[in-house]
């Protein structure tokens, strides 16, 4: 009953290079930007420690006479806020969307604004730039100590948990403290205000850059028309076709709106970030470079604008889901050179630094990030301010959100085997959220089987194709709100059509080799909530049946528990890696 492992969709990951007489203009500027802010940077914080010294004496977060520290009265603390305060101090430009809802701007009017990048050549040789120390960005992105010892005061955002804020800042659970009790193994209350030592050196801005929610393709995306935007804005994109191996001649638009769903993030955030690197959407491509690489992502396994769009949404997805997890705290940029994040980033704004420290070193990554027409500048004269919609839309979690009750997708008294543990949910996404089954078989590879993959739970099938079905459980016809499950490899012959509704137990179809790459007939299951990819062992871990998921140390490891009951995952269906649905 052997079974092949399943190999996972990465996606490649590549930098790409600029002329050389652009890199030193861009470089100069930056030199010049940071020598004339320096200045009032080093005044600033200056001022800061003054104030955290003055005020210590007189606020509830002072130290005893003892030196030892004293819990605030809660009643004494400053409110948490009510909410972000996006691109302060970020010079955006001119922001002609003219609106305070957040409505896209005129096409005409931003294909006026927007800057045409200057012509680069690529037939220059690409010339490696000299490791320099990393320097805090003037303002923007400056370097943020504190005094040593001093704790930090951190307002809890939606999804933290405790381990996984430990990470972050670098120190262990039982060193974070609160008026309010901290759940162990939830997630913390939104607002909630937690004491945690500063023991980081020199990070990143703590500045966040965009909400979760217009990172991932999130209850927000609902009702965002990409053909109808595409089509207005009349440039490149809105006349691009490109050959899609199993789908045929599609339109730019229609391959926009594809990579959004499979991936799960956002198509405004997709279509700034085309516009920002080439001026796909309201102009066109001024080099050979941005029309074979739109996306910046230089490397011969993804050209065209399809894998530019699948390889840049694998790499936003891998900071985004590494920063839920914990498994990412420090950018790399090409050159080698390193970077802390600030532990009082948001998912969604390490996901936009983790993309933009790929197409470039940190002069590049910052000027993207916190430049005078960067992306942010781009993205908001493309659609408004992503805050003001967000109030709309997060938090995403909840500490009361629960799974919904999820049985084995099996048919009674068949035996299948678990081959991998908690893995990647889709492409090069850095969540350990999918679990892969494989149906009794005594062949291996990529061979027909009859065995039935069942429902987890109620819902209506909302997509069926290539291999995949999402059934959505709030059964509202859309896959970016709520709970949804996605069932992968489903066979084409007999897959249950869109727009049925399934009970737990009815049949989806069965296991096969279709959709993403595939050495062997199996079963790839995982969950969504609000567009999110929900880890199968964290705060809302994966339970079918009674048995809930844990993720192990290695690679594709993992267990099944279930009170005393042990099933281990295993690539060659050992008989430890053996599960049924109980009658």
């Amino acid at each position: 009953m052997e079974r092949q492992l399943k190999l996972t969709m990465a996606v490649p990951i590549s930098t790409k290079s600029e002329a050389i007489k652009r890199r030193e203009v861009r470089l100069e500027r930056l030199h010049r930007r940071r020598q004339k802010r320096l200045a009032f940077s080093a005044a600033l914080m200056i001022a800061a420690v003054a104030a955290f010294l003055f005020f210590s004496t007189k606020s509830p977060q002072a130290f005893s006479a003892s030196g030892e520290f004293k819990l605030a009265n809660p009643a004494d603390l400053p409110p948490a806020p009510e909410g972000p305060a996006p691109f302060e101090g970020v010079k955006l430009g001119v922001v002609s969307s003219g609106t305070e809802t957040g409505e896209p701007g005129e096409p005409a009017a931003m294909a006026a604004q927007l800057q045409e990048l200057p012509q680069e050549s690529t037939a220059e040789p690409e010339v490696q730039e000299p490791r320099q120390v990393l320097q805090a960005i003037p303002t923007q992105a400056q370097v943020i100590s504190y005094p040593e010892g001093a704790p930090m005061l951190y307002y809890a955002q939606s999804g933290d948990s405790l381990g996984v804020l430990a990470v972050r800042f670098g120190v262990e659970v039982q060193d974070i403290s609160s008026s309010d009790p901290l759940p162990s193994d939830g997630f913390i209350p939104e607002g909630q205000l937690l004491l945690i030592p500063n023991r980081l050196d020199e990070t990143t801005s703590p500045l966040k850059l965009i909400p979760d929610s217009e990172v991932v393709n999130s209850p927000s995306a609902v009702g965002f028309d990409v053909d109808e935007f595409v089509r207005q804005a009349g440039g490149y994109l809105a006349r691009y076709e490109e050959a899609v191996y199993g789908f045929g001649t599609m339109r730019g638009a229609d391959i926009i709106e594809k990579v959004a769903l499979e991936f799960s993030i956002h198509p405004r955030l997709l279509l700034a970030l085309l516009e920002y690197e080439s001026g796909w959407v309201y102009g066109g491509p001024q080099t050979n470079q941005q029309k074979t690489y739109p996306l910046g992502v230089s490397n011969s396994d993804t050209i065209g604008l399809y894998k530019q769009l699948e390889a840049a949404a694998g790499i936003i997805a891998s900071g985004y889901y590494g920063w839920r997890e914990g498994t990412v705290v420090v950018l790399e940029f090409p050159d080698g050179n390193e970077v802390r994040l600030s532990a009082e980033l948001n998912c969604g704004t390490v996901g936009l630094m983790h993309f933009f420290s790929k197409q470039g070193n940190f002069p590049e990554w910052a000027e993207a990030l916190y430049g005078e027409k960067g992306f942010a500048w781009t993205y908001q004269n493309m659609f408004g301010d992503p805050w003001l919609r967000a109030v709309d839309f997060e938090p995403l979690f909840t500490p009361d959100v629960l799974q919904p009750e999820l049985q084995l997708p099996f048919e009674k008294g068949v035996t299948w085997s678990m081959t991998v543990g908690p893995h990647a949910a889709w492409g090069a996404a850095a969540v350990r959220a999918a679990l892969d089954f494989a149906p009794p078989s005594a062949e291996t590879g990529c061979q027909t089987n009859w065995a039935w993959v069942n429902a987890a739970g109620p819902g209506l099938v909302v997509r069926s194709e290539d291999g995949a079905v999402v059934v959505d459980m709030d059964g509202d016809g859309n896959e970016q709100t709520g709970w949804n499950i996605i069932y992968l490899h489903i066979a084409t012959n007999k897959r249950v059509p869109v727009g049925t509704w399934v009970e737990a137990g009815d049949h989806i179809g069965h296991p096969s080799c279709e959709g993403g790459i595939s050495t062997g007939t199996h079963l790839h299951i995982v969950r969504k909530y609000n567009g999110e990819w929900v880890p199968a062992d964290g705060p809302l871990g994966f339970v079918m049946s009674g048995w809930r998921a844990k993720a192990g140390s290695a690679s594709l490891s993992g267990w099944l528990v279930r009170n005393d009951q042990v099933v281990k995952a295993s690539v060659v269906g050992a008989t430890s890696s053996h599960i049924s649905l109980d009658d």
